[in-house]
């Protein structure tokens, strides 16, 4: 064996379990290992997963905190406005710089897959070019999808369809959309069909932020859903945000969940951003924003949770820590039911991973050594504490470590030191 890792916790609860590495992938996963590695690390029994997985996120503006200005009043309207004004001063070198900057984030936060949206409706396609560089350069580390994103609506923008078509040319692997922030319902709906359409022809899969909005007549996941079981497009898409859900009336929704789930569409929820962003008109009650979590999960949904922004006009916030988005998910959605926390988890690691179709994922025989150990026990653990990486393996090699989260103390009768674990 290459690496052997040794006393591992997995997330299904095994514990006192040995993984062996040969090459890029795993050879062996089982208790009492007998052969040595040409390195081997001792888990002591904390938890090895697979790698997080960020399935939403927009890289071509992350890290761009303050240009041209701050947001000030932290509002998605402002948010958008503040990106077209910086989109005319873009410099590629830069963009690239910031992503490069934010991938090495990624990778010392255990985020090995990450899907980003990136805005097509500048027609000199600058962020599509940079992105694509940036996707060649970490390929090594990093599995990176973009995602065409007609930020300014499909219909609304002049030229943004040819745009999407030029970029899904030059590589860009997603359809995305955004049919809530076209004119009209009805133009919305047009939207849908149209880029559904294009997907189904050309074999992609699709991803469309989707009601991102507290207006409960916003349906469009309705007509989202229609489409992809009308083209068979069924395990190939996503409907992102989804924050409408949370406004609509319970009849509505007791239609809706299962003909999401007849159609296969994946729901892709912000939980960050969507606490964040939505409910601003609201007084007293104050809606929570974020789509309906536990109840998609109920109807069989698949659901993954997304960190969507990091330091850009939208988010002042964020370090592109997966478990800090399902710390949020779980509160939000008032997941703290042992099940339902460990759901939060997978919505993080192996749900995303399973909604970009990522090959050779997970802790088993013949996939792809690509994983993490961390300071926690088990999910929840991991979850509560937002655990330390102490290593991230990527095809067989660690490509960061840090130490166990530890404090010292200077207390007389106490400890030394504590580090914030039960029993430890």
């Amino acid at each position: 064996m290459d690496l052997v890792i040794r006393n591992a916790t997995l997330a299904d609860g095994r514990r006192n379990i040995d993984i062996g590495v040969i090459g890029t992938r795993i050879a062996a996963v089982e208790a009492n290992l007998s052969i040595q590695g040409a390195r081997e690390i001792d888990a002591g029994g904390d938890l090895v997963t697979p790698p997080f997985v960020d399935a939403h996120f927009h890289m071509d503006a992350t890290l761009s905190y303050g240009l041209p200005r701050v947001n000030q009043s932290g509002t998605l309207l402002e948010g958008i406005a503040l990106w077209g004004e910086l989109k005319p001063q873009l410099a590629q070198e830069a963009l690239i710089e910031r992503a490069l900057h934010y991938c090495d984030w990624a990778v010392a936060r255990g985020l090995l897959a990450i899907r980003t949206h990136v805005d097509i409706c500048d027609d000199r396609l600058l962020a599509v070019e940079a992105l694509l560089e940036v996707k060649r350069r970490v390929a090594p580390y990093i599995d990176m999808q973009l995602v065409a994103f007609p930020q300014d609506g499909l219909l609304r923008s002049p030229g943004a369809f040819d745009n999407l078509k030029r970029a899904i040319r030059m590589g860009v692997d997603v359809v995305g959309g955004i049919p809530h922030f076209e004119r009209t319902m009805a133009q919305g709906a047009e939207s849908v069909r149209l880029l559904c359409e294009f997907a189904a022809e050309r074999g992609l899969r699709v991803d469309m932020h989707c009601d991102e909005t507290d207006d409960p007549l916003s349906r469009h996941i309705e007509t989202l859903a229609y489409e992809t079981w009308r083209l068979g497009l069924q395990g190939r898409v996503a409907g992102s945000h989804l924050t409408s859900m949370h406004s609509m009336d319970n009849y509505y929704v007791s239609k809706l969940l299962p003909l999401i789930a007849e159609s296969g569409v994946a729901a892709i929820a912000n939980p960050l951003i969507n606490i964040t962003l939505q409910g601003r008109h609201d007084t007293y009650p104050k809606r929570r924003g974020m789509t309906r979590v536990p109840e998609l999960l109920a109807a069989g949904v698949d659901v993954a949770f997304g960190h969507d922004c990091v330091m850009d006009p939208w988010y002042g916030l964020g370090s592109g820590d997966m478990l800090e988005v399902a710390h949020m998910g779980l509160h939000v959605a008032q997941m703290t039911g042992q099940e339902a926390m460990r759901q939060c988890f997978l919505a993080v690691t192996e749900t995303p991973a399973r909604i970009l179709g990522l090959e050779g994922y997970g802790i088993a025989p013949g996939c792809k050594a690509d994983f993490v150990l961390l300071g926690a026990s088990s999910t929840v653990e991991a979850i509560r504490l937002r655990a330390a990486r102490r290593f991230v393996v990527r095809r067989g090699e660690v490509v960061a470590e840090a130490p166990r989260a530890t404090s010292t103390l200077h207390l007389a009768g106490r400890p030394g030191a504590v580090d914030f674990r039960i029993g430890r």
